[in-house]
């Protein structure tokens, strides 16, 4: 199958290869959480929830209580992936992507600014046409956003992949479930600095320095984004007080 046609160099869904997908993001998207939001790129759509931060649940849970303990828990709906297979709840692929969005937002929340607290993050995959942990990321990034927990600095996440010997922007599930390697990037957008690097097979050096930085160029594109969302949000809670 050929992801990238030779004539247009378009791929199957009309992007160019260095092209991401649509963009579409809501805040306030859980009444009875303390924030969340709704990405979604493409056609995958996230839904996160945060509570917090709040009195630690299971003291022997907190190892340290000088600093926040960041809780999160990843899930896919039975009905987001079609008739493709699902598995269970708490299955080794969704305890590991919950670790790694922990890990991702650990990075950016001052936790020292919270202690003897807990901050709980729960991330719900709606529709997954690949990029699912970035979306993730991205989710939880508003979330925390809307949710006013301190951060030093939002998360992004972004896919890039290598196919038809060419590097892909964003990778649909088409072409994640082609076998190429692919690399998922999460960075602190101001401060250029990189929480997450994960890749799924080997590439030559100077290919995934390529790759790698397509990726960290939609996230950046991401958090441009994101802030923009942020800022309406502001304006819309101003106008509302105003009125």
């Amino acid at each position: 199958m050929e992801y990238v046609n030779p004539l247009t160099g378009l791929r199957i869904d009309g992007r160019r290869p260095t092209e991401m997908r649509h963009l579409k993001a809501q805040i306030g998207v859980v009444s009875k959480a303390d924030g969340s939001a709704l990405f979604e790129m493409g056609n995958t759509r996230v839904i996160a929830a945060v509570y917090g931060p709040r009195e630690v649940q299971n003291k022997g849970q907190q190892m340290n209580n000088t600093e926040a303990l960041v809780r999160c828990e990843y899930s896919m709906a039975n009905f987001s992936t079609g008739d493709r297979a699902r598995k269970p709840k708490g299955d080794r692929r969704s305890t590991e992507i919950s670790l790694v969005i922990r890990q991702t937002m650990e990075a950016c929340i001052l936790t020292k600014l919270m202690p003897r607290s807990q901050i709980d993050i729960f991330v719900q995959v709606l529709q997954a046409d690949g990029g699912t942990r970035s979306a993730c990321i991205n989710a939880a990034t508003l979330a925390l956003a809307d949710a006013g927990i301190p951060m030093r600095d939002i998360v992004t996440s972004c896919s890039a992949g290598y196919l038809c010997t060419m590097p892909l922007l964003d990778l649909n599930y088409a072409e994640d479930s082609a076998g190429g390697p692919d690399v998922t990037v999460g960075i602190l957008a101001k401060m250029d600095k990189v929480t997450l690097l994960q890749m799924d097979a080997k590439l030559p050096l100077d290919t995934f320095e390529t790759v790698m930085q397509l990726a960290i160029e939609g996230c950046k594109a991401i958090a441009q984004y994101i802030r923009e969302i942020m800022l309406q949000n502001t304006k819309q809670l101003e106008c509302r007080r105003g009125s």
